[in-house]
């Protein structure tokens, strides 16, 4: 899959873009997170930019460095994500 943010060269480079995240079980991101921000802790259940569907449990306030295409409403009690890219 092709991604807007395929010259990042490190996780340490700054998001370029960033959009609130509605969690959802049935709609995907509109463009795929190459990390999220999570605002208030909890699980956060994604699907991967590879397909993988997997649940993140206690995730602090901080970043999650995963790349994501959905966020799950279902399972996911962490709130204010916000998706960068």
């Amino acid at each position: 899959m092709a991604t807007p943010y395929s010259s990042v060269q490190a996780w340490s480079d700054p998001a370029e873009h960033a959009a609130s995240v509605t969690p959802s079980d049935t709609e995907d991101l509109t463009t795929p997170a190459r990390g999220l921000y999570v605002g208030t802790p909890g699980d956060v259940k994604v699907i991967t930019i590879h397909g993988e569907t997997v649940t993140f449990p206690n995730v602090p306030v901080g970043i999650l460095p995963v790349r994501a295409t959905r966020v799950y409403d279902t399972d996911t009690t962490a709130t204010d994500i916000v998706a960068l890219w």
